[in-house]
């Protein structure tokens, strides 16, 4: 039987209001302007079903193609401009929320980890991800 993680979570604050925050992290030529943790990398292709029971896939790979994989889901809630929930296989779930605050909004991604990654290192490579979607999101009209 698997061990229970306990979930890590990272979190910015994206000048914007959460329409435009939730549009940023959901459509998918968006997600492919920031969903990469180094430069080196990028998001070519990002494909999403938003709908509970639809299946996202978001294509990471490195920029000179030596590397890559696929980052892929199902939805399992969606409350639009608040909370996004998805899975990750049948045992890592993510919780994405959307509020409100002073100066703008909130977004704080909460997830289980890889039993196969360090920590510090999903941590960190969560938190570069969701600090580029960031800049990303302030940039939106």
């Amino acid at each position: 039987m698997p061990t229970e993680r306990a979930p890590i979570a990272v979190k910015v604050l994206v000048r914007c209001d959460p329409a435009t925050a939730w549009r940023a992290f959901t459509q998918p030529a968006s997600v492919m302007q920031w969903n990469f943790a180094v430069p080196e990398w990028h998001c070519p292709q990002a494909d999403n079903d938003l709908r509970v029971g639809g299946h996202f896939c978001y294509r990471m790979e490195a920029r000179d193609r030596s590397m890559g994989f696929d980052f892929e889901g199902r939805f399992t809630e969606i409350v639009p401009n608040e909370r996004l929930a998805f899975t990750l296989g049948p045992e890592r779930r993510v919780v994405v929320t959307f509020r409100p605050a002073a100066g703008g909004t909130e977004v704080t991604e909460s997830f289980t980890p890889d039993p196969d990654t360090p920590l510090e290192m999903q941590q960190a490579g969560w938190q570069s991800i969701l600090d580029n979607y960031r800049r990303h999101a302030e940039q939106l009209p």
